[in-house]
């Protein structure tokens, strides 16, 4: 193991004994890619990393274990298919548990037969979930972690730019879309998203990219996202097809303003859903709140939807480290939507915005 997985591990123990909890259950996924910097295949095969007081490790398909071990040195409890993972899960109890296990955090995003099958094994224990303890740590990204947001932030702002670029008449959402593609692929990036809304489509907030031909006055919803270095990008930007009209030169205005709001109200100490309220209140009195139909933003980091999210039931309280969308909109039944969205690093004096693209609309 690396000393970067050794002090996670430390740091997700002193969470554990400060959170009375015996033993972290984890499934492949995110979270054991943020904690060990890579996870196993997840398929329908028992898979699961333990994490106890003293000891850790991964019940593993013998299957899958020679190209696990590749990637780690921690112990496996390996079960073949004609035995069944029953023995493995026992042993690797027997030794990474407590003898009275009482509190379990289980991966939220394991399968749910890998979930209910190790508490079968440990009966009389109680469940939560991983928010206390690897979720937390999550949450508080470090320098290092900000320097590939940060990049990639800089790389999706170019994929906005390759996305203005290729907006005009008689080209399809989907082109448009391909353009955003090419510009992640050609500096090295993987493409995660892309939805390309025109006018009426924008109007729908997770609209799924089509072949819709893009015309003279209309307006387009772009957000986009790449992955570079295991981490990810995620920006809202908007274009218009010759000079908008009033009415949306005025609801853009009211979105940016909506911004500036929820930059201005998110510090360390302050609760996630004044920041969404700080948004939606700017939308609310300029009379659109009807239109704005989803929450102020979430977190990005290892996922680019993961806690902290920022609604108006969220009681997390922000801190310096965490990562997060500001992304207010306003979506317009049959006409147009506008969304306009950064990703911000909480340093202790407030947001550091990652990206340096305009939120002005582009005129193309």
């Amino acid at each position: 193991m690396t000393n970067n997985v050794d002090e996670k591990l430390s740091r997700l123990r002193e969470r554990m004994r400060s959170k009375q909890v015996d033993l972290v259950a984890l499934g492949p996924g995110a979270h054991v890619q943020w904690l060990l910097n890579y996870h196993p295949y997840p398929d329908e095969r028992m898979c699961l990393l333990l994490v106890g007081p003293d000891a850790h490790g991964f019940v593993m398909p013998k299957l899958n274990a020679d190209a696990v071990r590749a990637h780690t040195d921690i112990e496996f409890f390996t079960w073949a298919d004609a035995q069944g993972y029953q023995e493995a899960l026992k042993t690797a109890l027997a030794k990474i548990a407590p003898a009275n296990v009482k509190n379990v955090a289980l991966d939220e995003t394991m399968r749910a037969d890998f979930a209910l099958n190790l508490m079968a094994e440990l009966p009389g224990a109680a469940h939560i979930f991983t928010e206390s303890t690897v979720g937390a740590l999550r949450m508080r990204k470090t320098e290092e972690e900000f320097k590939l947001l940060k990049m990639n932030a800089l790389l999706a702002d170019g994929a906005q730019q390759a996305a203005a670029d290729a907006i005009k008449p008689g080209v399809t959402e989907s082109q448009v879309a391909d353009a955003i593609k090419a510009h992640f692929i050609n500096n090295d990036a993987k493409p995660a998203f892309d939805i390309v809304g025109a006018s009426e489509n924008g109007a729908f907030p997770h609209h799924h990219t089509s072949d819709r031909v893009l015309k003279d006055g209309d307006t387009v919803v772009v957000d986009l996202g790449g992955f570079k270095q295991g981490y990810p990008s995620d920006i809202t930007r908007m274009v218009s097809i010759g000079e908008p009209s009033d009415e949306y030169k005025k609801v853009h205005a009211i979105v940016n303003e909506a911004v500036e709001a929820a930059l201005a109200a998110a510090k360390p100490g302050v609760v996630a859903r004044d920041v969404d309220n700080a948004a939606r209140s700017v939308i609310e009195k300029a009379g659109y709140g009807e239109y704005f139909t989803h929450r102020a933003g979430h977190g990005l980091g290892i996922e680019i939807h993961e806690p902290p999210y920022i609604s108006a039931s969220s009681d997390v309280v922000l801190d310096e480290g965490m990562v997060f969308s500001i992304e207010p909109g306003i979506y317009m039944p049959g006409k147009f939507g506008v969304r306009l969205e950064e990703i911000v690093f909480l340093r202790a004096d407030g947001p550091e915005v990652l990206s340096e693209r305009s939120r002005d609309v582009v005129v193309v």
